[in-house]
This record gives C-alpha cells, sequence and structure tokens, in this order.
C-alpha cells in the first residue's frame, strides 16, 4: 500500500477488533512511525504508553462505558454532537461532512430523527438506552487487543502559549503515522472518546497507567486486526464524505476560485 492508498483508505473502526494480539513487530513499528512526526525545534515533545494487560484495558474498557452512560443521561452527549448527525443520502450529499446514522435497529428507523436529539435522549435515558450503548462501548473497548495512549511534556504542552499549540500541531502528525500505520499493517484504530470529557474519569486512567505529573495525558485509542466483515455496533454510522476541494481551499486570498480557469 502506497501513501496515498493509505491516506484515501484510513478509516475510523467502529467494529470489535479479531481476537488475536498485536505483534511485538508491530507494536515496534508503531512506535517508530509515531516517533517519525515533525515537532518543533525536533523537541519530541510525546511519550507513549502502549497498553496489552487485559486487566487494565478491560478496567479502562468500564470506564469508557461508565463515560458514555454519564455524557448521555446528562444530556451532554446530545448538546455537542447533534450538530453532526445526518440521517440520509441527502443531507450527507449537501453538507458532506458529519456523520451518516445508517445502521439502527429496525424499531427505530422511522424514529431516529427524534431519537438522536436533546429531546429524544430524555426519552431514552428513561428506557435506559445509555447503559445499553455504554454496555456496548465498555464491551469494544475491552475487548480490544491494545490501547494507545499519548501523553505530552507539561515543559512544551503549555496551553497559552506557543509551544502549547506547537506540540498539539506534533501530535496531531503523531495520530496521523499512527493511524496511516495501521492502515497499511490491516490494522484498525478508534479513539476512546468518552472518559476525556469527564475529568474525574479521565484522571482514573491517569492514575492506572502512572502518568507522571510532569506529563499530559491527551489521548488513547484502541488498536488491533479487522477483516471487512466484522459485525457493526446496533447503532453506528459511516464518515467517509468530504467536501470538495473547491469549497474547502481558495487560491492566494480566502474567496477566490481554488481551480484555474
Amino acid at each position: 500500500m502506497d501513501i496515498f492508498e493509505a491516506i484515501q483508505n484510513r478509516r475510523t473502526t467502529n467494529t470489535a477488533f479479531i481476537d488475536k494480539s498485536v505483534s511485538e513487530e508491530h507494536i515496534e513499528k508503531l512506535i517508530k512511525m509515531a516517533s517519525c512526526a515533525p515537532s518543533h525545534f525536533n523537541s519530541q515533545p510525546w511519550r507513549f504508553v502502549v497498553i496489552t494487560d487485559k486487566n487494565y484495558i478491560h478496567q479502562i474498557g468500564k470506564i469508557a462505558g461508565d463515560s458514555m452512560v454519564q455524557l448521555m443521561e446528562d444530556g451532554r452527549f446530545w448538546k455537542q454532537y447533534n450538530k453532526y448527525f445526518r440521517f440520509s443520502e441527502d443531507e450527507i450529499e449537501k453538507t458532506k461532512d458529519g456523520i451518516f446514522i445508517d445502521h439502527v435497529p429496525m424499531v427505530l428507523r422511522p424514529f431516529i430523527r427524534t431519537v438522536m436529539s436533546e429531546t429524544g435522549g430524555k426519552v431514552l435515558a428513561k428506557l435506559k438506552v445509555p447503559k445499553i450503548l455504554g454496555k456496548d462501548e465498555e464491551e469494544l473497548v475491552a475487548g480490544s487487543p491494545m490501547l494507545f495512549a499519548i501523553s505530552l511534556t507539561k515543559d512544551e504542552y503549555k496551553k497559552d502559549e506557543l509551544p502549547g499549540m506547537y506540540s498539539l500541531i506534533s501530535m496531531g502528525a503523531v495520530i496521523q503515522n499512527l493511524w496511516l500505520t495501521t492502515t497499511a499493517l490491516g490494522m484498525g484504530m478508534q479513539f476512546i472518546s468518552t472518559p476525556c470529557e469527564i475529568p474525574e474519569k479521565w484522571n482514573e486512567i491517569v492514575t492506572m497507567l502512572n502518568i507522571p505529573e510532569d506529563y499530559e495525558m491527551l489521548a488513547i485509542f484502541r488498536m488491533g486486526y479487522v477483516k471487512e466483515d466484522m459485525k457493526r455496533p446496533s447503532i453506528d454510522w459511516k464518515s467517509s464524505q468530504r467536501k470538495s476541494i473547491e469549497e474547502l481551499a481558495y487560491r492566494n486570498k480566502w474567496g477566490n476560485n481554488i481551480i484555474n480557469s
């Protein structure tokens, strides 16, 4: 797979992974490729924790599932993310962004637009649907063969100063390198986002992984090997659509058509 194929084939993995440990060769390859990311003055502000211990993975899965339940029950999930939900091919064609919720239980399909809203979220909470989805989240994370946590040194990651921005740009390059490497290796990757939205839950993971005081843990991903026919979650989506280059870019100054006439 060449670099262009890897970029175009990169996807977030919403399904479970194959029940197979990630090889030591591939773990070393992932770290090596992550370390090739650019950084300001070659500061290399990142450090990684590769988690393969099943006990730790199961604990983090429980934290992720509990976080999902809390975010959905208190309404934060719906308030924050409802603007990204798309429910039809027509909407996708019109916006070319967001997530297309194309896979839902048959009984919910006629009501999915209402269900996936702040008002519908309150109904779902009464029906204990957040607990069901939280359990799905827990099982996805807990069943992963490997997790990959990224921290930045606080010597560089200064939130209100330029080095903080530079280090975040660098971490973005690290993440892209990891995503392209997993794609090339026949692996999948998904951001475990729910715990980082609840500080006390995030701190549980930070403490578990023994992250030093002079580092800030900013992201954790699940990784594993994939195959095309893996069962999709009960509620799932696609997000492969992209805006046209004419919508995304301009030539010389804002508003000028990028395509030369």
